[in-house]
């Protein structure tokens, strides 16, 4: 299929026209099969797409509901009030402590009395201070903490690897659904995916939907992207990729390794080289 325009296309068509791309690459076929056929096929292969992606939501949240649950209570504590594990309607702003860890970053949650009573709704692009490393945002370093929190490890565990190893060491023997996927790297995209997916579960909205104003998870799951996809940003994005990779990742390194050219091993086989060559050389003589 022909390249985008870049200088004619939106951000939106950009973004949306990057995402087909990588999908493509993801579905071996799936090109050709569009290309072949008709509008009305073209339509069903997209809602079996749909389908699959909405499915596949589903069954995160499902499957964390009543995790998350347990990674937000103080060890050896229990919250008060309870909160049931399948119901929702107690989280959010209701709760003292989801309340808390969905609070925007900079605001403090003790004197935000609009956002218990739900005068205020939040816009995406106010970042919730669970998103940041010991739920602490520094406004003199912005940089300082933003999606490294403990909470969203779990969750891309519970998602990516298995829901096993969310409370166990990574070891280098148990491959996961990473691996098995062909995923070796921790994406920008799967980092905004678990951010909304435990936005979602702290809320008390009850049915996910990316037009839902409470939530305003695509906006906030989009202000993600965007700051991941800023070049201006990419020194930090890149060291938030790699602590992201040793978290998920055992056998995962940035060092720069020596080059084998120099080394016994590699001596020892351009030795065996040298000698077939003199060997080769005496036969023409």
């Amino acid at each position: 299929m022909a390249d985008v325009d870049e200088d004619l296309a939106t951000a939106t068509e950009q973004k949306e026209y990057a995402v087909f791309h990588e999908l493509l690459h993801m579905i071996p076929g799936l090109e050709a099969w569009l290309m072949g056929s008709l509008e009305e096929q073209v339509v069903n292969i997209a809602d079996l797409i749909q389908n699959g992606v909405n499915g596949a939501r589903a069954d995160n949240t499902k499957g964390m509901k009543a995790a998350v649950i347990d990674w937000i209570t103080p060890k050896g504590q229990s919250l008060n009030p309870h909160i049931l594990c399948n119901v929702k309607a107690g989280c959010g702003f209701i709760h003292k402590r989801t309340g808390a860890l969905l609070c925007p970053a900079g605001l403090d949650w003790a004197n935000t009395e609009q956002l218990m009573n739900g005068q205020i709704q939040v816009a995406g692009d106010q970042w919730p201070v669970f998103l940041y490393a010991n739920y602490t945002y520094d406004p003199e370093d912005p940089w300082n903490g933003p999606l490294r929190n403990g909470l969203l490890v779990s969750a891309f565990k519970h998602i990516f690897t298995l829901p096993s190893s969310v409370n166990q060491e990574p070891k280098a023997t148990r491959s996961g659904n990473v691996h098995i996927h062909g995923m070796h790297a921790v994406t920008k995209a799967s980092l905004a995916y678990v951010a909304t997916q435990a936005q979602f579960l702290l809320t008390s909205t009850q049915v996910f939907s990316h037009t839902d104003h409470v939530t305003d998870s695509e906006h906030f799951y989009n202000s993600i992207l965007d700051l991941l996809d800023n070049r201006d940003e990419r020194d930090e994005v890149d060291q938030l990729l790699t602590w992201w990779n040793r978290q998920i990742f055992p056998l995962y390194t940035d060092i720069e390794r020596l080059s084998s050219k120099n080394s016994a091993l590699a001596r020892i086989q351009q030795k065996h080289v040298e000698i077939r060559e003199r060997e080769q050389s005496a036969e023409v003589e």
